[in-house]
């Protein structure tokens, strides 16, 4: 299991922007994702890349606002996130795990993501 370092986050108006970033121990080739809660509400995947090859997916609702990169040193992402709207306020969390098969179209298996950052809060006032 990784040890998933997350910072970042904070309180903004509806239309700014802010960033988040998360460091997972080890050096292996993973998957590293962005999830979210809302309150009262289930988590749902927001990004995730391959640090393998880059391959980024994003969830429709942020698409074209948000964007998942990683750094020149391993194992280390951030999500930029712009055009904020109060719907995404909730706790964003940092999730990692081996790549598994077809992860293209399942990137957003919280079953599948074994490590977990303990989590930060986002919150976009209108």
């Amino acid at each position: 299991q990784l040890q998933l370092v997350e910072s970042g986050g904070g309180s903004v108006q509806a239309g700014g922007s802010l960033s988040l970033s998360c460091v997972a121990s080890g050096d292996s080739d993973i998957i590293m994702s962005w999830f979210r809660q809302p309150p009262g509400k289930e988590r749902e995947g927001v990004a995730s890349i391959y640090t393998g090859d880059g391959i980024r997916r994003y969830a429709d609702s942020v698409k074209g606002r948000f964007t998942i990169s990683q750094a020149n040193v391993k194992n280390t992402v951030y999500l930029q996130m712009n055009s904020l709207r109060p719907d995404d306020s909730g706790i964003y969390y940092c999730a990692a795990g081996s790549r598994w098969p077809r992860w293209v179209a399942r990137w957003s298996d919280v079953g599948r993501h074994t490590s977990w950052g303990q989590g930060t809060q986002v919150t976009v006032s209108p």
